[in-house]
């Protein structure tokens, strides 16, 4: 399953780094022989993307590290790291074609040519493509990294759309002897920098929030503390936190079981609850159960309600996996 995961991700991952490449050259090219500045700093726009799904290539590799004494929890969050990364090199790139886009305001210009046009056009069915394919991939793997470098791609579709309307305009003004019209070039560089800044910041604040070990409200938990209520010989859950690590999830549950077995019952049963979550959601990457005597409950503990007890081999075989 994991091999199946990183295999997907990596793909897409190369999709993102072959076809921005392509369009980053193509773009730099014609925007010197149109002598476009907005098509320049759309090219350099493609041009970050190949930096962010490296990125992201490395993060999901990173990612793919089995667990070790120092990172007993795996190494999920490299994902989220890598998506961190992506948003701060977008973040300083629009920087940067801000900067070198105002400067053509204080030189003489002249509008480009067709070719642009035609350029930017292009660039945006590549480009919306890549996003939906990305998104779709980042969606169903639950990668935050492909899912920031998806919206990298759909970032790179509106700023050729306003390097498609200032170069347009470029023209058209200079062909109806509009001088002021000419500046669209520049003034359509300057608006692609600051939706990228935009984008960068949007990005830079969900990955951070996905690394900050983000625990599942009650709602969202219900499937796994119901589940785990159902195996025979659990009382009393007393308290379980679901931990976003990553693409995958930690589950850290208290149960309470009678204060009259043994310890090797007690841990029979605690086993059997690690088994049932990580087998009915494949998005649990491990459980660490902490067994409680039912007699003993601390006060501390937050206690929900036992359940009504049914067989945990009937649920699976009649229901189906619970992966809710």
């Amino acid at each position: 399953m994991q091999e199946e995961r990183f295999s997907k991700a990596k793909f897409a991952a190369w999709v993102g780094i072959i076809g921005n490449l392509i369009l980053a050259v193509a773009k730099a090219g014609i925007g010197v022989i149109a002598n476009s500045k907005a098509l320049l700093a759309d090219a350099v726009h493609s041009a970050s993307d190949i930096i962010g799904s490296l990125a992201v290539l490395l993060g999901l590799k990173a990612s793919q590290i089995p667990p070790d004494p120092e990172h007993p929890y795996g190494h999920g969050k490299a994902e989220p790291i890598s998506a961190i990364v992506v948003s701060i090199i977008l973040f300083a790139v629009g920087l940067e074609m801000g900067y070198t886009t105002i400067q053509a305001f204080f030189a003489p210009i002249t509008a480009p040519g067709m070719l642009a046009v035609y350029a930017a056009i292009i660039s945006m069915g590549i480009k919306e493509w890549m996003f939906r394919y990305k998104y779709r991939v980042g969606k169903e793997l639950n990668s935050q990294a492909i899912i920031a470098n998806a919206w990298e791609h759909r970032s790179d579709v509106y700023s050729s759309f306003a390097a498609f309307v200032g170069i347009g305009g470029a023209i058209v003004g200079q062909r109806l002897g509009v001088p002021i019209l000419v500046y669209l070039d520049p003034v359509a560089g300057v608006f692609v920098s600051g939706l990228v800044i935009r984008m960068a910041y949007r990005m830079l604040r969900e990955s951070i929030h996905s690394t900050l070990d983000v625990v599942w409200d009650e709602e969202k938990s219900k499937g796994l503390r119901e589940t785990a209520q159902m195996v025979p010989g659990v009382l009393q859950i007393n308290e379980l936190l679901a931990r976003e690590h990553g693409h995958y999830v930690i589950v850290d549950v208290k149960i309470s079981v009678d204060a009259q077995i043994t310890v090797e019952e007690g841990h029979r049963i605690g086993k059997q609850v690690k088994k049932v979550l990580m087998e009915n959601f494949s998005n649990v990457q491990n459980v660490f159960v902490h067994i409680n005597p039912y007699d003993q409950v601390g006060e501390d503990d937050i206690s929900y309600p036992p359940l009504h007890k049914i067989d945990t081999a009937d649920v699976i075989e009649k229901d189906g996996p619970i992966l809710h």
